[in-house]
C-alpha cells in the first residue's frame, strides 16, 4: 500500500488541466474498514493538504457522529476522492473532479483494502461511477433509496454548506437517513 500511495502522491497525469498544480490528496490503509469516496479537494484542502479540512468536512463528521481523531485514522477510514487534485473554480463553484483519477487509481487502492465493509458514495460523481445503471433518476432519489445499495454502498449528498437548502427540502435525510448512517458507522468502527 505504501508504494501505491507514494505513486499517487507523485502523480502528474493531468497537470496540464490543473490551474493550481498537482497535489493529490487522499488517505488509505490496508486496515481501513470504511471508505469515503468524495468528489475532489477544494481550494482550502488543496492549500492544507488534509482531506476534508473545510466546512464540508465538518458537516460530514457531524453526519457520521465521529470526531477528527477517528475520521483521520486511516486504519479505520480511507478518504479517496474521485479526483485527487483540486480542479479549480468554475462559474458556480469548483469544477468537476478530473476524470483520469478514478479509472487510474481506485481499483488499485481498493484492492489493497481487504477489510473494507462499507463505502460511502458522496455526491453524484461517486454514485454514477460506482452505482452505474443502478443509480436512480437523480441524486435525491438515489440517496432516499440508500437501503437498496446496502451493505456495500451508502450514497450521500455532498455535505457542502451549499446543500443546506436541499437538506431543508428533504427532512427525511436528517430524520431517517442520518440516524441509520451513524449506526452503521459506529457499528463498523467499534
Amino acid at each position: 500500500m505504501e508504494n501505491l500511495l507514494k505513486d499517487i502522491r507523485n502523480c502528474t497525469r493531468c497537470a496540464a488541466h490543473l490551474p493550481h498544480g498537482c497535489r493529490p490528496i487522499m488517505s488509505a490503509s490496508s486496515e481501513s474498514r470504511l471508505v469515503i469516496i468524495g468528489q475532489a479537494p477544494g481550494r482550502r484542502v488543496h492549500e492544507s493538504g488534509i482531506p476534508w479540512d473545510d466546512a464540508s468536512g465538518d458537516n460530514l463528521r457531524t453526519w457520521l457522529g465521529i470526531d477528527k481523531s477517528v475520521f483521520y485514522d486511516a486504519s479505520k477510514i480511507a478518504l479517496v476522492p474521485m479526483g485527487f487534485c483540486y480542479p479549480g473554480t468554475g462559474k458556480s463553484g469548483d469544477l468537476p473532479p478530473r476524470p483520469e483519477c478514478a479509472p487510474q487509481w481506485h481499483g488499485q487502492v481498493l484492492s489493497k483494502m481487504p477489510k473494507v465493509q462499507l463505502t460511502l458514495l458522496i455526491g453524484q460523481y461517486a454514485q454514477n461511477h460506482y452505482l452505474g445503471t443502478s443509480a436512480m433518476a437523480n441524486l435525491t432519489e438515489t440517496v432516499r433509496n440508500f437501503e437498496a445499495y446496502l451493505p456495500k454502498y451508502f450514497p450521500l449528498p455532498h455535505p457542502s454548506p451549499r446543500n443546506n437548502i436541499w437538506q431543508k427540502k428533504n427532512a427525511w435525510f436528517m430524520e431517517e437517513l442520518l440516524p441509520e448512517l451513524r449506526r452503521s458507522v459506529v457499528n463498523l468502527l467499534q
